[in-house]
């Protein structure tokens, strides 16, 4: 991740844009506090994954698994007690959180 662009990343502006990028029928399934504990999901598992560790190539590519990553995020949820999610349902979640991240360029 850019360090100099961590400070565009706005935690309002994601739930926002990821509302709107899901599709009407999940819309209000997910409330603004599901989707942010959905997204602090996201960066632990990107923390597990080793995502932010400072290294000597930071032109590297991360290949995220999204697979891999909804099942997390379905699995702790669970284990949190936040209920069972559909990963369907994750999935989107995911992509709009990554399409967020793009929209401000991020991982640029």
């Amino acid at each position: 991740m850019n360090e100099d662009k961590d400070f565009l990343y706005d935690d309002d502006d994601a739930v926002k844009f990821i509302k709107n990028f899901l599709p009407e029928e999940l819309k209000n399934k997910f409330s603004d506090d599901d989707i942010n504990y959905i997204i602090d999901l996201i960066y632990d598992f990107y923390n597990t994954k080793g995502f932010f560790e400072e290294d000597d190539d930071d032109d590297k590519e991360i290949e995220i698994n999204e697979d891999e990553l909804v099942a997390f995020v379905v699995k702790n949820a669970l284990s949190d007690g936040m209920g069972k999610y559909d990963a369907n349902n994750i999935s989107l979640i995911v992509q709009g959180e990554m399409g967020y991240c793009d929209s401000i360029g991020m991982f640029e």
